[in-house]
């Protein structure tokens, strides 16, 4: 089954490539079927955004959609950066370093250091109906940056149970445990039948 990725992020295209690799999907780019679309993430939760973005995905291009909105909710902070975590600090403003300087800054001093990264997953169907996951991972936030893989806030979680941050893992690692690919297998599992 063909399903368009309702991204233009990269990193998590191939995340979910690699994560739904066996699962008879074959995920396709905007980019492969020459759709420019930027949508506007103006919901108060990841559930709306992710929403909001397969639906406008699927609507332009008469296909099957899959969206993503996933972001870090840190305790001491209230929550935040929370749905705005590829924007903390402003739109457009720090790349993914900035927003982890930025982070640390924001926690220096903070004893509780437990996090939370929060993925939900919205699919949307031509015919309007859609199946809708959430799945998260729990962890803390590293006193400093630590790894080279990964992308956005990898380099200072640290999962629960482990010494090193996303970062520091094998993309197979981090893709068993991590809050995407949560929410991909509890959507691999509700979807069964409509492949």
């Amino acid at each position: 089954m063909k399903v368009l990725a309702a991204t233009n992020n990269a990193h998590k295209i191939r995340e979910m490539e690699q994560i739904l690799s066996q699962t008879g999907i074959e995920l396709v780019t905007p980019k492969s079927i020459g759709l420019s679309l930027e949508v506007v993430e103006d919901g108060n939760t990841f559930e709306e955004n992710a929403r909001k973005k397969a639906q406008e995905f699927s609507q332009a291009s008469g296909m099957v959609a899959l969206a993503d909105d996933s972001g870090l909710t840190v305790n001491c902070l209230g929550g935040a950066p929370g749905v705005y975590s590829a924007r903390y600090g402003g739109e457009g403003v720090l790349d993914d370093a900035g927003r982890v300087q930025l982070l640390l800054k924001n926690m220096r001093g903070k004893e509780d250091r437990s996090a939370a990264f929060v993925c939900a997953i919205a699919l949307v169907f031509t015919d309007g109906t859609s199946i809708e996951v959430k799945a998260e991972c729990r962890g803390k936030i590293a006193e400093q940056p630590a790894g080279e893989g990964g992308f956005g806030y990898d380099p200072v979680f640290v999962p629960q149970g482990f010494d090193r941050t996303f970062s520091q893992l094998t993309a197979e690692e981090k893709n068993a445990i991590s809050h995407r690919g949560k929410a991909l297998e509890k959507l691999r599992d509700c979807i069964g039948g409509r492949l």
